[in-house]
């Protein structure tokens, strides 16, 4: 195991330490009317709420042993930008950042920049009283990466999506569901996705979740002779994983630190077969109301 392997059990730790630390002391009624935003699948799961942020993010992805490159991990830091135009209408700009790829063996190790995602969303349901709120989105990539980290292949992609949160008191129910769709389906494959949360909020300092993802890949493309689609961050365009899900389980928390800060983290595992480029993935952030 690598120092930086060593290093993530105790940072992961070390967060819930301080996240937890607060709650000791919080009351019931902290827990009153709480939203938290989703930090599983960051580029596809959208809050339904229309907020002004800043949201840095880290991800350390393990890539499971049976891919083509024999495992390895990837790191990516990314920041995204959400702004309210209005109460119910925001922009999104959730793409972009810096990846490290570091395989096991096949392909060599790269550093790069990330595809740039931008859209909007609207509220058409803001329902306070009963705790409902229904939000449809869009987004568009354009294809401004670096090619060495497998970014800015193909001419672009939408992703048409909508996303919901019910909650009843303490607990919420979050959900999201979407298409990507490539502007060139030879060089890109086309694919749903879709994501489900249950949090409980304890306390402001300390929200339990638990989460799903899962993205089903819907034609075969000609760029990689792949069996198997690369889940969120990549779509390499592979020739035969037309039908083929992905999916992972996962959970951790959100913390409230102070009135405009949250911070999240969680961890999740690929729980398909073959789990192609998903064996397990830790993701860190923080985000930033103003």
């Amino acid at each position: 195991m690598t120092n930086t392997q060593n290093l993530i059990p105790l940072t992961c730790m070390a967060l819930a330490g301080f996240a937890l630390a607060p709650a000791l002391s919080a009351t019931a009624e902290d827990a009153e009317h709480i939203h938290m935003a989703p930090v599983t699948n960051p580029l596809f799961f959208e809050d339904p709420h229309i907020t002004s942020e800043v949201r840095p993010i880290f991800i350390y992805h393990k890539i499971d042993d049976t891919f083509i490159s024999g495992g390895g991990f990837a790191r990516v830091y990314a920041a995204q930008l959400r702004y309210a135009i209005n109460d119910r209408l925001g922009f999104i700009a959730t793409k972009d950042g810096f990846t490290q790829l570091r395989p096991t063996s096949v392909l060599p190790h790269k550093d790069g920049w990330n595809d740039l995602s931008a859209g909007l969303k609207y509220a058409v349901i803001d329902d306070k009283e009963n705790d409902l709120i229904v939000t449809p989105g869009f987004k568009i990539a354009i294809p401004t990466g670096n090619e060495r980290v497998f970014q800015g292949s193909g001419k672009g992609e939408w992703d048409v999506f909508i996303s919901a949160q019910k909650g009843y008191d303490k607990v919420h129910f979050t959900g999201n569901a979407g298409a990507r769709i490539p502007n060139d389906f030879h060089d890109q494959t086309a694919q749903l996705h879709y994501s489900a949360q249950v949090d409980y909020a304890t306390c402001k300092y300390f929200v339990p979740f638990v989460a799903m993802s899962a993205f089903t890949t819907l034609n075969n493309a000609n760029q990689l002779a792949l069996g198997h689609e690369g889940y969120d961050v990549y779509n390499f365009g592979v020739s035969n994983g037309a039908g083929k899900t992905s999916a992972v389980l996962g959970g951790g928390f959100r913390s409230r630190v102070i009135d405009r800060v949250d911070l999240g983290f969680a961890y999740e595992r690929g729980v398909t077969h073959p789990q192609g480029l998903f064996d397990s993935r830790f993701t860190v952030d923080l985000i930033f109301r103003f």
